[in-house]
């Protein structure tokens, strides 16, 4: 029963975690075709910083912690090549995760250079690496 709360939580944090990396580009985009104005622009850095602080971070944290502890516990999936295909995915969002952060920054201190179709454009980077975790974790090619 503990191992079902586990990957169950697990679970709810990827989704959270993937809702807020998807979501965080689209508010870019956003920023961008509006922040010219400097009470939109507040409150646009406002709603990514709370996306970054109270969602995405604590969910990727969540994600990584409950996903080391279930492969720790299920140690056989660590030698099939479709777990390494998935964890390279997962270490490439972690990264993601971490670029978002610093193009959020780049907001806040307004020095963005990139326009609303490199936001566009960066939105499809996680979807792409979802939909590859997903078919490894379910296919198990």
């Amino acid at each position: 029963m503990e191992f079902l709360v586990l990957k169950a939580t697990h679970i709810i944090a990827v989704i959270s975690w993937m809702a807020a990396l998807l979501y965080l580009p689209r508010l870019f985009v956003y920023h961008v075709l509006n922040g010219k104005n400097e009470e939109i622009h507040k409150m646009f850095c406002l709603m990514e910083k709370r996306l970054i602080s109270i969602i995405m971070g604590p969910a990727m944290v969540i994600t990584i912690i409950t996903g080391v502890i279930i492969l720790y516990l299920e140690t056989a999936y660590i030698s099939f090549w479709w777990m390494h295909i998935k964890l390279i995915c997962v270490v490439i969002l972690i990264i993601t995760h971490r670029y978002f952060i610093s193009l959020h920054n780049g907001f806040v201190k307004r020095q963005n250079k990139k326009d609303h179709d490199f936001f566009r454009k960066i939105n499809e980077l996680p979807t792409i690496l979802m939909i590859l975790i997903v078919f490894c974790i379910v296919l198990k090619p």
